[in-house]
């Protein structure tokens, strides 16, 4: 009986049983590192705004406090972003005839607000509130960073489920008291100091932390 297949075919059988796992393999592997980069998640990537704003400048340099800008941040859900007004209150008096706030005295004249680019964006199913971690003694470094040391505002962290679960589940680790929460500085401290953050825990309720409805309404 004649031979119904060459010699070659064991060669590519033998290819195919070992390289097709390897491709598949790869190929997940490389999903999974690009899903979690900077490509996709734009961590340390400066998004574009109408007026180039360094918070390494008005925070590390001036000292500005959080909530001189962000005034609704621990009263409302969202931290806000703050009105013309705010920024002409200093640059009435200051640099107000450079040309990179042009926009800005634009925006004073006409009554126009300026459309700044949010940098973090969570999805409409996710529910988020600042009044709430604030209170509890979540610092803002915890979430967006040291932003004194940022010439141009970036995401510091990727905000993905698994990124707030690990928040969620050690909450010690991110707690700090009240008047600490609008520091910044490094937010991990050595073990010896969890106990009085462990006690700030005990004052809030943390038993529903890692249920879905917490997040998603």
């Amino acid at each position: 009986m004649a031979q119904l297949f060459p010699r070659s075919a064991n060669t590519i059988i033998r290819t195919a049983v070992i390289g097709a796992p390897l491709f598949f393999g790869t190929a997940v592997f490389a999903a999974f590192v690009a899903f979690w980069s900077p490509y996709n998640t734009d961590v340390g990537k400066p998004r574009h705004q109408p007026v180039p704003f360094s918070h390494a400048h008005h925070v590390g340099g001036l000292g500005l406090d959080c909530r001189y800008c962000h005034t609704g941040v621990e009263s409302s859900a969202f931290a806000g972003i703050p009105p013309t007004e705010t920024c002409m209150t200093c640059h009435s008096q200051i640099w107000k005839d450079a040309p990179v706030l042009e926009p800005v005295r634009e925006s004073w004249a006409t009554g126009k607000p300026l459309h700044w680019t949010r940098v973090h964006q969570l999805p409409d199913y996710v529910f988020f509130n600042h009044s709430i971690h604030i209170k509890n003694g979540v610092a803002c470094q915890s979430c967006h960073g040291r932003v004194d040391e940022m010439p141009l505002m970036a995401k510091s962290e990727n905000l993905m489920m698994r990124w707030c679960l690990n928040c969620h589940h050690s909450p010690e680790n991110r707690l700090r008291p009240p008047g600490e929460v609008f520091a910044m500085k490094d937010v991990n401290e050595p073990e010896r100091d969890l106990d009085p953050r462990r006690a700030l825990l005990s004052k809030s309720q943390t038993v529903r932390l890692e249920d879905c409805s917490t997040c998603h309404r």
